[in-house]
């Protein structure tokens, strides 16, 4: 068990990487010890139903996927399950902070002349590349860069109103 620990734990960080999970220490250790239960339970009847037909290593990252994505599916379940009202209040505070993010991007674009406001609305609202923003402004494409910076900067340094 101890050899194989190590690809345990790398199948764990893994799989929960690929699913965007953030996992603490603790909760690691638990799921390794549930791949290890998993191996030994019923007299390690998984291991007995090996056939050789590739690496043990192989089949030991099949297993232990397979009892992370279990739990990770059934404790994720029964978070969202157990936190729908916390759910629908964290949406409602996200739309609050979205509205007021936009006004307070109309506030500073305000305080913007025409060619400067246009390129941060261009890349900041619009998501367009340097490329893009470039050929539709005529502005050379090295230039608009320290143009953004500037801009942010002396943003910056004006007080909230």
């Amino acid at each position: 068990m101890d050899r194989f620990m190590g690809l345990v734990m790398h199948v764990i960080n893994h799989t929960a990487q690929c699913r965007s999970i953030l996992l603490p220490a603790a909760e690691r250790e638990d799921l390794a010890a549930e791949v290890m239960l998993a191996i030994v339970d019923d007299d390690f009847a998984v291991l007995r139903r090996f056939r050789g037909k590739s690496s043990l290593a192989t089949y030991l990252t099949v297993i232990s996927r397979r009892v992370v994505v279990r739990k990770l599916v059934k404790n994720r379940s029964a978070t969202s399950l157990g936190s729908v009202a916390e759910n629908a209040l964290a949406m409602e505070s996200d739309v609050q902070q979205r509205l007021t993010d936009q006004e307070e991007v109309a506030r500073l674009l305000a305080q913007l002349d025409g060619p400067e406001a246009q390129v941060v609305r261009m890349y900041h609202l619009e998501g367009r590349t340097y490329q893009e923003i470039s050929r539709i402004t005529g502005m050379a494409t090295n230039s608009v860069g320290p143009l953004l910076s500037r801009v942010r900067s002396r943003l910056r340094g004006q007080p909230n109103a």
